[in-house]
């Protein structure tokens, strides 16, 4: 076992035989040496001395405990039931075997089965967690439930019951178990008697959250629509805590209810179970008024009660009568707010929701009115006044951040914009002085001045400016090195590199970034979405593989969570576990990856090593299986992960957001069917059997043809909707989500290519199965179709031609849309071989059978069918092809490797010397990268070559 923990598995299996020499029955040392091969890649052997052990059923603790651990490791936790399911038939009162029983159903969701674990449980050792983890398996059960109706009268009624029965007799000692009943009622949508739960003697059992008995009466009243309770319970925990936020919400909700309602206290008695209510605007201003003095005479100052007042004169300008309550002006109001927090970062966010109180006509004058009392001071008459400690930095920053959210930047011309560049980095290079002392993991008081010249450079760029580009990532990898780990910094460069068509820095970026866990749904996409695309297949491969082991982990880690939380009574968190799990396996992200990432393995491994049947093999593809949850999908992307202080004209909107979603789908519906054609390829392969009919339809090979036939049915169909899709000219913001590459896709005629392609595949079926006499039409058909397909391939080539970098007036062009067209001229060729490998196949047989018949009859006239020219031109002409292909390609290395960016004149004498040593690191990371993406691209088309060169009927 010792040497198992230290990763010597070698060892272990010797050790483990050396013991079984001595003792043959040893069933521990068995299992060991199975968990050793487990680990050194021989599954079958270790399965196979795995079930020799479990079918002696064995009870002692380290065999159980080790093959446990080897199911595991196997992803076979069904047979870890299997094992403990023997176990407890041969010692029915053992509490361990018992409790191990139920983890190991909780493991594989058998709610069912759960549910009676846990009751033989409780009939051996009455503890009320086994009683309870039977009833939260009744929960797990209706959540599970396809049928609400069941759920609702069958499986939430039982559990309701079996907690009665403990509360009648006075058993409930856990908040757990309190928690429970409360989720049942809530289920139940019985919210009244949820209420009285809380508010009852079991509800002090609440304790472990802050506020836990509060938060559930309100969420109660709520439901109940109980707007006098709502309003004196927030009320009271408003004088408690006069910056709880959610409160004050709570607070404006229920009194303008109140007042739609025309709700009046009752005449003698108390307003509400709660306390006096608010029910009047004249209250809720004189309520608010009072939280400011109070909040006056704190020694720390609180942001809510201000904030407070903005949000109630957003509710009643909403409602069309402000003037008369006197509240004040906002404009007043967020200025005095400013000189209280300006020098708090979240000034800034605080005042960003508020902003629309002001009318736009007032923006400069609000602008100038803030920066009017920060004390900043400048050297010389006509130098640019800086702040001279931390605090007036912040509060600057923050108008900076609101100047951009009011548009004034925006407004500006080209020649304004680029001056406040300036100005900025002045102050970003400035405020450095005050993170000296800053650790590196720390990031710099200043560095949001840079990121805002990068977005005013970026605005730039898309007006045209070609140069601002180059400027975006020198200012940025300068920010970088100041603040290294700066998440923003690294998020825009990766949005900009790839923007550019760079990847090679892309990668390292990302992983610097030391995404997390969840992380990789939801900002993955920045790195799946291009590492292809770019060439970078290698790169590729990686981004795709951490990505799916997030996913296939997550599996794995959430049975964990789930038993951890049966064990320790969090019963309320089994049902976001679950919730969990479900949004990651229908993740649009995950099923893009998965689907990419076989699509990538296809072009790197297939025709090279091995043949395409053994590759789709490995992956078990097949064409009639689809896995994605197409009704299901989820985006759980995170398009806001980059900052930005747009207003909201120029941000990113929920319209944004789905079409964003329509068109990802699409892309994906794109490739999945194309996955899904090519792996039917090897299931058409020729069948030795005579060809006549009553035989197709016995082998099967019939049915193949009708489901690669209807999959090009459906491919056409989402072509037409994306087609249909791209005419909207859809442009995401610059920091939105970037789009998919279906435009490139049916612009270069890639899709044109790729349909035609599979359509030739039924053509050539047809042959097959006709023979060679009377299918003149066919043969000349699948001519044409050769030769149109020589000639879209060429188009596509024609496509790829031009420089990636050129160097115009001083400034560099990178025109990245050209590699992306190689790679998907790469990808096209490859389906072509495919295919043509599958028509080899075909056509092989007939000219051996032809040349057999030529002996026989002794005669040099038996007429070739002129399909066997029609190939051999089209190998030919795709030789040529793919030829002049890496012909193009060793000249854009030769060019690129030629190129010398740094004697490109920096014509901005703006550049200071710092600049101009980050920009020649970034166009050397550019120019790398090109480098590398058409040095892979080159080497994957040799191979293909390779192949072409071995078709030969």
């Amino acid at each position: 076992a010792d040497y198992l923990d230290n990763g010597n598995n070698k060892m272990a299996i010797q050790q483990a035989d050396k013991l079984l020499k001595k003792h043959k029955d040893l069933h521990c040392a068995k299992v060991l040496k199975a968990i050793g091969l487990q680990r050194t890649g021989k599954q079958d052997e270790a399965y196979v001395l795995a079930q020799e052990v479990a079918a002696l059923e064995p009870t002692d603790d380290n065999s159980l405990q080790a093959l446990t651990i080897l199911y595991r490791e196997m992803h076979r936790p069904e047979l870890v039931t299997k094992l403990y399911e023997a176990a407890v038939k041969k010692v029915p009162n053992s509490e361990e075997y018992h409790s191990h029983l139920f983890m190991a159903y909780a493991r594989v969701g058998e709610y069912k089965k759960m549910q009676q674990a846990g009751m033989a449980l409780y009939k051996i050792v009455p503890k009320n967690p086994y009683y309870f983890w039977s009833v939260m398996s009744l929960i797990m059960q209706s959540i599970s439930a396809q049928d609400e109706n069941l759920s609702k009268t069958m499986f939430l009624p039982l559990a309701e019951r079996m907690v009665e029965k403990m509360v009648k007799e006075d058993k409930i000692e856990a908040e757990a178990e309190v928690e429970l009943y409360y989720m049942i009622l809530e289920r139940l949508e019985k919210y009244k008697e949820a209420l009285d739960v809380v508010r009852g003697k079991l509800g002090e059992k609440l304790t472990s959250e802050l506020q836990s008995r509060e938060n559930k009466c309100m969420a109660m009243y709520k439901k109940l629509c109980r707007w006098p309770e709502c309003n004196a319970l927030s009320r009271r925990l408003l004088l408690k805590n006069s910056d709880d936020w959610q409160f004050y919400i709570t607070y404006f909700d229920s009194v303008f209810q109140l007042i739609d309602e025309s709700w009046t206290p009752p005449p003698e008695e108390e307003h509400s179970s709660e306390g006096e209510v608010h029910y009047s605007i004249e209250q809720a201003v004189k309520f608010i008024e009072e939280r400011i003095t109070e909040e006056s005479k704190n020694a720390r100052p609180l942001r809510g009660p201000y904030l407070a007042k903005l949000e109630l004169i957003r509710r009643l300008r909403y409602r069309g009568c402000n003037d008369e309550y006197k509240l004040g002006d906002p404009e007043e109001l967020m200025f005095q707010y400013f000189k209280k927090f300006g020098d708090k970062p979240c000034c800034f966010t605080d005042l960003k929701v508020f902003v629309d109180l002001l009318p736009s006509s007032q923006y400069a004058k609000f602008i100038s009115q803030l920066l009017g009392v920060i004390p900043l001071s400048a050297a010389a008459e006509n130098e640019i006044a800086l702040p001279a400690d931390i605090k007036a930095l912040q509060q600057h920053l923050c108008v900076v951040q609101l100047s951009r959210l009011l548009g004034i930047y925006h407004a500006m011309d080209k020649k304004e914009k680029l001056t406040v560049v300036q100005e900025l980095m002045l102050r970003y290079r400035h405020g450095l002085e005050f993170g000296k002392s800053c650790l590196k993991t720390e990031l710099q008081f200043s560095d949001y001045y840079c990121l805002l010249a990068v977005h005013l450079l970026l605005d730039l760029w898309l007006e045209g400016e070609e140069a601002a580009v180059w400027q975006c990532l020198t200012l940025l990898e300068e920010g970088l090195s100041h603040s290294p780990s700066n998440a923003q910094f690294k998020l825009l460069l990766i949005r900009i590199y790839c923007r550019l068509g760079a990847f090679e820095p892309v990668a390292e970026l990302y992983s610097s970034l030391d995404a997390k866990h969840i992380q990789h749904d939801t900002i993955g996409y920045l790195l799946t979405r291009y590492a292809e695309s770019l060439g970078h297949y290698a790169a590729a491969s990686q981004s795709c593989n951490f990505a799916l082991r997030f996913f296939h982990s997550n599996q794995k880690d959430t049975s964990e969570y789930i038993i951890q939380a049966y064990k320790y009574g969090a019963f309320e968190k089994i049902p976001e576990f679950i919730a969990f799990r479900n949004r990651l396996n229908s993740s649009l992200h995950f099923a893009q990856v998965r689907t990419e990432r076989m699509l990538l393995d296809l072009l790197l491994e297939a025709n090279i090593s091995t043949s395409l049947e053994e590759s789709i093999k490995s992956m078990s593809l097949s064409p009639e299986e689809d896995d994605i949850p197409w009704k299901d999908l989820r985006d759980n992307r995170d398009l806001t992960v980059l900052f930005n202080w747009d207003p909201k004209d120029r941000d990113i909107s929920e319209e944004h957001r789905k079409l964003s979603l329509e068109e990802e789908t699409m892309w994906l519906r794109i490739r999945s069917l194309t996955l899904r054609l090519v792996s039917g390829l090897p299931t058409l392969s020729h069948t030795v059997q005579p060809k006549n009919s009553e035989k197709t339809a016995e082998n099967g090979v019939s049915s193949k043809i009708d489901t690669i036939r209807s999959l090009l049915q459906q491919l056409e169909a989402a072509v037409d909707s994306g087609k249909k899709f791209l005419e909207q000219k859809i442009q995401y913001p610059v920091l939105g989500p970037p789009p998919t590459r279906m435009a490139g896709f049916f612009s270069n005629g890639s899709c044109q290519c790729q349909t035609s392609l599979f359509y030739l595949v039924s053509d050539i079926y047809e042959l097959d199965t006709n023979g060679l006499e009377d299918s003149a039409e066919i043969q000349e058909r699948i001519g044409n179709s050769f030769k149109s397909l020589v000639e879209r391939l060429t188009d596509l080539f024609n496509k790829c031609k031009g420089d990636l970098i050129e160097v115009r007036d001083g400034t560099l062009k990178t025109h990245p849309n050209l590699l992306e067209n190689l790679v998907f001229f790469v990808e096209t060729i490859s389906i072509a071989l495919w295919v043509s490998s599958y028509c080899d196949g075909v056509l092989r047989p007939f000219k051996s059978n032809l040349q057999k018949k030529k002996k026989k009859k002794k005669e040099s006239s038996v007429a070739m069918p002129p399909v066997f020219t029609h190939f051999v031109d089209y190998v030919t002409e795709l030789q040529t092809l793919t030829s002049n292909v890496i012909d193009h390609i060793k000249g854009l290395e030769i060019i690129l490797t030629a190129l010398k960016l740094e004697e490109l004149s920096l014509k901005d004498t703006l550049l200071l010397q710092e600049e101009k040593k980050f920009t020649k690191t970034v166009q050397g990371k550019v120019q790398s990268s090109y480098h590398h993406s058409v040095q892979e691209i080159g080497e994957l088309l040799k191979k293909r070559l390779d192949t072409i060169k071995k078709l030969k009927i």
